[in-house]
Parts: structure tokens; C-alpha cells; sequence
């Protein structure tokens, strides 16, 4: 559990950060269809262990405010440092790696080229935990569902390449 408490100093500045990393889940739900009569749905096989529906924006949504709120902190860390802005830039990585998915798997039908960007977002969203955590321990521990939740989906993605 943290402990710490995350300082709020610019609130504008932590309502965009929120809104920047929903933005990357809103844009990744133009690719996405999971609805009655879509290929996900109709064509697809999927393992036992698939979660229901509703599961999935419950966790992303929750997951990019996680993702928000750590940028927030990184950003109060100031810009100036090349940690930080190394830090940014893969942050910007993985938002974009994580828009990708959803076209390679669901745009394209393509497990397997959801399986290689899948795991390919999982490493930058390791880097990007890591090197939060080097600069704000908290900003990295709010990383770590959304890494997890990714090992899962990573999982996820696999089985239905097998299985299809």
C-alpha cells in the first residue's frame, strides 16, 4: 500500500495528465471492437481464462489514471534533467505502443502481430516503471498494475494466436 502522499501543487497540470493518458485509451477504442457481430466476438476462439467484457475498460480506465497521475509526478520533477526527459519520452513510447495494439489486433485481426506489439509495449512499459521509480518511487509503484494487467493481456493475446 503507499503510504506517501502524492502532492497535488498545479491541479490543472494533474487533470491534464489524466486526460492525456485516457486520451491514448479513447483513441485505442477507434480500433477496438468487441461488440455482437464483431470478429473478437463472432469468429475468434478464446481461452478459459478470457475476463467478461465489462472487465476490460473497468481496468483500463482505472489504469490510465494510475498512468496519468504518475506522469503528474515525473513532470513535478522538472524537465531539465535528462532522466526526466528520458523518462518522457518513453512514457510517450508506450502511450503510443499501447494505441498500436489495438490496430495490429483488432484493425488488422491479427493475433500475431498483436502478440509482437503486445509484447514489445510490455518492455517499454517496464522501462518506463523503472525509470519512474528511479525518479519518483511512487510514480513507479502506480506503473505497476498497468504492467501487470499487460502480462495478463500479453498472455491473453497469446492463447488466442494458439488457438486460432
Amino acid at each position: 500500500m503507499l503510504r506517501e502522499k502524492i502532492p497535488i501543487r498545479n491541479p490543472l497540470l494533474l487533470i491534464g495528465c489524466v486526460i492525456l493518458a485516457n486520451l491514448a485509451g479513447f483513441i485505442g477504442s477507434f480500433f477496438t471492437a468487441t461488440g455482437p457481430g464483431s470478429w473478437y466476438v463472432d469468429v475468434l476462439v478464446k481461452p478459459w481464462f478470457v475476463p467478461p467484457n465489462l472487465a476490460f475498460p473497468i481496468a483500463w480506465t482505472l489504469i490510465f489514471i494510475l498512468m496519468g497521475i504518475a506522469l503528474y509526478l515525473i513532470l513535478m520533477e522538472g524537465t531539465k534533467r535528462a532522466e526526466v526527459r528520458i523518462a518522457l519520452v518513453l512514457f510517450s513510447a508506450q502511450l503510443i505502443l499501447n494505441i498500436l495494439w489495438s490496430y495490429l489486433f483488432f484493425t488488422l485481426q491479427s493475433p500475431f502481430l498483436g502478440l509482437v506489439g503486445i509484447v514489445i509495449l510490455w518492455v517499454f512499459i517496464l522501462a518506463v516503471t523503472v525509470s519512474f521509480y528511479r525518479l519518483n518511487k511512487t510514480a513507479g509503484y502506480l506503473f505497476i498494475p498497468y504492467l501487470a494487467w499487460v502480462a495478463f493481456a500479453t498472455m491473453l493475446n497469446g492463447a488466442i494466436y494458439l488457438l486460432n
